[in-house]
């Protein structure tokens, strides 16, 4: 799935300074999403592709508001809710996001599954010079603590974000995050399909006891942006995590090294390093080529801590990271290329990209999804305030010490995004 991306200060800045007519400004959108998988298990009989009990959907709703307060001062809220309007009895027998409960009720058709709304953003924001603070539940773009957007609800956090631009083309960035709804931070199950937002949207403390951030983002050579981030998530880890992107005349180039050093005893340090190369042709496409390598000996794998790591399928701000298959190409010892085209047709964008990754943590042989490779294409166009995706994708798993009944070989997967804006 394609994060839809904003650096952590342009969104903060954004958030700070919009204003509309009397102050107010008010958005939303009502999307629905549905997909339906094929899967080849071995030894196991699997529904077809459109039954029933192959298929997952979700209607979803989402309403934001912000408003001038005072001169300089800003606040603002967003509520999400999220309901399967009762196709779990008909048509499907999966969901899209966490935030459901299910309350069995009775009947041969199974659980009922509980609609689900909660805030996931309620802050106050001010500018006092070259200086924003923001306060409060919000969405964050930090690398390894980061708001995932490709579910049909998003998790985000609750938090003190300040942002400093004195120096000359340059921003310094210091946050608090305390708490977090994502699933990472989640004590209870979930029925979706990715952990994403944890149950009824409920805020948990963040990792252990929260976690610092200081980020620094600098742009004095216009086609150049540098970033550095430290993070010292209580308890559990301190990070780093440093990149680089170019985009000169079309050539598109990147670097990026992370490092997390757990607290735990005796646990590894997890380091991966990536690197990019592309080129963009105006009115022609993008054609990119990424590679990365996660250390074998690590302990955490390099995923969105907030999204309960690699455990999960959480996605990463790897550049290889696939358009599906999250919690693949972050896990300790997985090796990856990725190759990916864009480009604009009949006024509708298509996208083709294929992923292959080896995983080889030291010492073990066997285990689970221990190689996968992905083939995603997707083909989206704008219909006024409608947007629409349809997405088809394969993903196949090899096993290094051979495949065991109930493993899955392959799957293919259909999927629809329909989202009206407002």
């Amino acid at each position: 799935m394609k994060l839809a991306k904003m650096s952590l200060a342009a969104a903060l800045l954004l958030g700070a300074n919009v204003y509309a007519i009397d102050n107010v400004k008010v958005n939303g959108t009502a999307s629905l999403f549905y997909g339906s998988d094929a899967v080849n298990t071995k030894g196991v009989s699997n529904a077809d592709m459109f039954h029933k009990d192959a298929s997952y959907a979700d209607a979803g709703l989402t309403l934001g508001a912000t408003a001038d307060l005072t001169e300089g001062v800003s606040a603002g809220a967003t509520f999400q809710g999220v309901s399967t309007l009762g196709l779990e009895n008909n048509l499907v027998s999966g969901v899209w996001s966490g935030a459901h409960t299910a309350t069995a009720n009775g009947s041969s058709y199974g659980a009922q599954v509980e609609d689900a709304s909660f805030f996931s953003e309620a802050w106050i924001a001010g500018t006092f010079g070259k200086t924003t603070a923001k306060v409060g539940r919000q969405s964050l773009d930090t690398p390894l603590a980061f708001t995932e957007t490709w579910n049909i609800t998003t998790n985000t956090f609750e938090a003190a974000v300040v942002i400093n631009e004195d120096i000359p083309d340059t921003q310094v960035i210091g946050a608090w995050i305390g708490t977090s709804n994502g699933t990472g931070d989640d004590v209870n199950s979930s029925l979706n399909i990715g952990n994403v937002t944890s149950v009824n949207g409920k805020f948990n403390t963040f990792a252990t006891d929260g976690a610092y951030a200081v980020g620094v983002i600098n742009n004095s050579f216009a086609p150049l942006t540098a970033k550095a981030w430290y993070y010292d998530v209580t308890r559990v880890a301190k990070a780093y995590w440093l990149q680089a992107d170019l985009d000169m005349d079309g050539v598109l180039a990147g670097a990026q090294y992370v490092n997390i050093d757990s607290d735990a005893t005796g646990a590894k340090n997890d380091s991966a390093y990536g690197v990019m190369l592309g080129y963009s042709m105006k009115d022609v496409g993008t054609l990119k080529v990424a590679y990365s390598s996660v250390d074998d000996e690590g302990t955490l794998g390099v995923a969105n801590l907030a999204t309960r790591g690699q455990a999960a399928g959480a996605a990463s701000q790897l550049y290889t990271e696939m358009w599906w298959w999250y919690g693949t190409v972050s896990q300790t010892g997985a090796d990856t290329l990725a190759v990916s085209a864009e480009t604009t047709l009949a006024d509708i964008d298509f996208f083709l990209g294929y992923y292959t990754c080896d995983i080889a943590p030291k010492g073990i042989t066997a285990g689970t999804n221990n190689s996968v490779d992905e083939i995603a294409f997707t083909a989206s166009k704008s219909f006024g305030p409608l947007d629409s995706t349809v997405a088809l994708i394969h993903d196949s798993f090899g096993y290094k010490g051979g495949t065991s009944i109930g493993d899955n070989e392959d799957l293919t997967s259909f999927q629809v995004y329909l989202t009206y804006n407002f």
